[in-house]
C-alpha cells in the first residue's frame, strides 16, 4: 500500500507507539524535552532562530503525550513538512532517550502514523479524541493533565506550542468544546466497552 503523501494546508493525525508498547516517557524530564523538542525542530533550520522567526513546517493544532504513546494533530504547511518534521522530532528524542537510558536501537514501533483528516467534523472530533487521550485511556482527567494541549484549550495555562484557535473559534465558548470533549471520551469509552463485550 502507497505510503500517505501529505499536501500543504491539509490536516493530518501523527501518532505512534513505543516499541513492544514500552514506555516512551520515564519521567518529567523526558515530557519536558519531547515539547521542547516539538518547538525546536519545527522550523526548515535545525532550531528556532535567534529572531523568534523562520518558516515552520507543520502548525500544531492539539497534542497529547502519554506514557507510551503519542498524537499530535498537525496542518502541513510547507513542502513535506511533517516528514522533515517528525523525522527530526523521533531522531533527536530516540538519540536522547537511548543515551539517558543506556539503550540502543528503535524506540519507536516503527515509523510514525499519518492519517489524512478528511473533513471539518473529524478535525473536530480529533481535536476532542486527542485533548481526552489521557482519561480516554484511564490515566488521568483530561481537564488536568499536563502532558497535552487540553489546559491550554480551557485557558488554564496561557502559553503552549499550539494553535488552539482553529478548534476553539468554532465553538461559541471553552465550556461548549468542554461538553463537546466530554462527550467524545464518552462516546469513545462506551463503544470500547461494546467491542469488549462489556455492555
Amino acid at each position: 500500500m502507497p505510503r500517505l503523501k501529505p499536501y500543504v494546508g491539509e490536516y493530518y493525525h501523527i501518532y505512534n507507539r513505543g516499541v513492544d508498547k514500552r514506555n516512551i516517557f520515564m519521567d518529567e524530564n523526558d515530557y519536558v524535552r519531547f515539547l521542547k523538542s516539538i518547538d525546536k525542530f519545527n522550523y526548515l533550520g535545525v532550531q528556532l532562530p535567534e529572531s523568534g522567526v523562520g518558516l515552520r513546517l507543520v502548525e500544531l493544532i492539539c497534542y497529547c503525550l502519554n506514557p507510551n504513546h503519542f498524537h499530535l494533530l498537525m496542518k502541513q504547511i510547507t513542502d513535506k513538512g511533517i516528514e522533515k518534521f517528525m523525522h527530526k522530532l523521533g531522531t533527536s528524542y530516540t538519540n536522547y532517550f537511548n543515551l539517558k537510558y543506556n539503550r540502543s536501537g528503535s524506540l519507536f514501533e516503527g515509523k510514525y502514523k499519518a492519517r489524512h483528516v478528511q473533513d471539518n467534523a473529524s478535525l473536530l472530533w480529533l481535536s476532542a479524541y486527542i485533548n481526552g487521550n489521557p482519561e480516554i485511556h484511564q490515566i488521568a482527567k483530561a481537564n488536568n493533565y499536563k502532558w497535552s494541549s487540553y489546559p491550554y484549550y480551557l485557558d488554564k495555562r496561557k502559553k503552549d506550542i499550539c494553535n488552539q484557535k482553529e478548534v476553539l473559534d468554532q465553538f461559541e465558548d471553552v465550556s461548549e468544546y468542554q461538553d463537546f470533549v466530554k462527550m467524545v471520551i464518552q462516546e469513545v469509552k462506551f463503544n470500547r466497552r461494546e467491542i469488549k463485550g462489556l455492555g
